[in-house]
């Protein structure tokens, strides 16, 4: 069965829109700390800068683990379709069901992770007072761009259209009805 038609990010167009929204986030982040957080104080530290790293990395991965979590507890997949790795040629995570899920579902799916991941660790760097959470919080919230740019898409789509995520490119391919197959390839 043929898509209704796909939505593609592609990479080269996105990722100098993404290393902005990094650095102005991260600005905006730091500045909103300090405005409610330490006024005019900033600070670097061995571990902090560790901590950071180590949690840069933990966190990617647990994105993609929620993407995973909501394909199961949102679209209603089996365990045994999902997909997880890194591809290092385009330079992203990827985290992925073979099955079909309906729109819906898979708005849920992809903002999931940003909640979990960006939105918690923000609110809880300022509630701790910990620069270090506020700063990740504003990179995963960075890092959560090509998920929102699907989302804007998605929400163009009928409530009831399956979708299909390609397992091999940024790419979800829309369908009016559910798809006979159960792959995008």
């Amino acid at each position: 069965m043929t898509p209704s038609h796909i939505i593609e990010l592609k990479m080269d167009e996105i990722a100098p829109k993404a290393l902005w929204f990094n650095a102005f986030l991260l600005v905006a982040f730091a500045v909103a700390y300090h405005f409610f957080n330490e006024p005019l104080t900033f600070q670097f530290s061995l571990g902090g800068i560790l901590f950071f790293l180590m949690g840069y990395v933990v966190l990617i991965v647990v994105h993609e683990l929620f993407h995973l979590i909501g394909f199961v507890l949102f679209g209603k997949v089996p365990v045994s379709s999902l997909t997880y790795g890194v591809n290092l040629k385009m330079g992203i995570a990827y985290a992925t069901t073979s099955r079909p899920v309906q729109n819906h579902a898979m708005r849920k799916v992809l903002l999931l992770p940003f909640w979990t991941t960006a939105f918690i660790p923000t609110v809880l760097g300022f509630w701790l007072n910990s620069q270090v959470l506020v700063l990740l919080g504003a990179m995963l919230t960075a890092g959560a761009f090509g998920d929102f740019v699907m989302y804007r898409e998605l929400r163009k789509e009928k409530n009831a259209a399956w979708i299909i995520d390609d397992p091999s490119l940024p790419r979800l391919h829309i369908y009016e009805r559910y798809p006979e197959s159960e792959s995008a390839d």
